[in-house]
C-alpha cells in the first residue's frame, strides 16, 4: 500500500501517458510534426520531460487513430492525409453543414447573430496578423457555432468525432495557401449573411462552395 500522501504510481503513469498523447497529437495537428516525418522516441521524450514509455504508449494510441504508422524497421512516422480521406471528410461536412445552414436560415436569435458577428470581426482582425493557429481556431469556431445553434445531438456527435481531422485539414490548407484565410473569411461572411437573411438555398450553396474551395486547395496539388 502507498503511504499517506504518497502518489499512486499507476495514476502517475496514466497521467503521463495522457499528457504524452495530448501533446504529440497537438504537434501533429498543428503541423509541427509534418506528414512523413520520423518521430524519435528518445528526442520526443526529452522534449516532453518524461521517459520513453509514455511516449511509446501515446504513439501506439495515435496509430489506432490513423495519425502515425509504426513499423519495427522504421519506427513511428507521421501519416499524411490521403486523397480519399480528404474527399470523404469534405463530403460528410458538406452533407451535414448544408442541412444545418438550411435549417437555421432566418431563425437565429439576436444573441446568436452577435456571436457570429463577433467571430467574423475576430477573423477580419486576424488577417492583418496572419496568425495561422488563430485563423484555424476561428474557422473551427465559426462552423461549430451553427451546429451548436441547431442543437441536433447526432450532428454534434459526428462533428465532434471529426474535430481533430478537420483541425489538421484546415491547418494544412492555411499553411499551403497564404491567401486562403482571406478567401475563407469572405466566404464565411457570405454564409452568415445568407443564414441571417433567411435565404435557405443561398446559405446552403455558399456552404457547399466554401467547402469545395477548401477541398480543392488540398486535392489539386496531390493530383498534379
Amino acid at each position: 500500500m502507498n503511504g499517506a500522501g504518497a502518489p499512486d504510481d499507476s495514476k502517475v503513469r496514466g497521467l503521463l501517458k495522457e499528457r504524452a498523447y495530448v501533446e504529440i497529437k497537438r504537434l501533429i495537428l498543428d503541423g509541427k510534426l509534418a506528414p512523413g516525418s520520423f518521430i524519435a522516441e528518445r528526442q520526443l521524450a526529452g522534449q516532453l520531460g518524461m521517459s520513453k514509455t509514455p511516449v511509446r504508449s501515446a504513439l501506439e494510441r495515435l496509430e489506432t487513430e490513423g495519425f502515425v504508422s509504426i513499423s519495427p524497421q522504421q519506427g513511428a512516422i507521421v501519416r499524411d492525409l490521403s486523397i480519399n480521406q480528404i474527399a470523404d471528410q469534405y463530403e460528410i461536412r458538406s452533407a451535414l453543414e448544408t442541412f444545418v445552414a438550411r435549417s437555421l436560415s432566418g431563425r437565429l436569435t439576436p444573441a446568436q447573430i452577435q456571436s457570429v458577428q463577433s467571430n467574423l470581426q475576430a477573423q477580419h482582425a486576424n488577417l492583418q496578423a496572419g496568425d495561422v493557429d488563430r485563423g484555424v481556431a476561428l474557422d473551427e469556431e465559426f462552423h461549430a457555432l451553427f451546429c451548436e445553434f441547431l442543437g441536433n445531438q447526432e450532428i454534434l456527435r459526428v462533428m465532434g468525432q471529426l474535430r481533430d481531422k478537420i483541425h489538421r485539414v484546415i491547418t494544412e490548407v492555411f499553411r499551403l495557401n497564404a491567401g486562403r484565410m482571406a478567401g475563407s473569411y469572405a466566404e464565411h461572411r457570405a454564409i452568415a449573411d445568407a443564414i441571417i437573411q433567411g435565404d435557405r438555398e443561398e446559405a446552403a450553396r455558399r456552404v457547399e462552395e466554401h467547402l469545395r474551395y477548401g477541398q480543392e486547395s488540398l486535392l489539386l496539388p496531390r493530383r498534379a
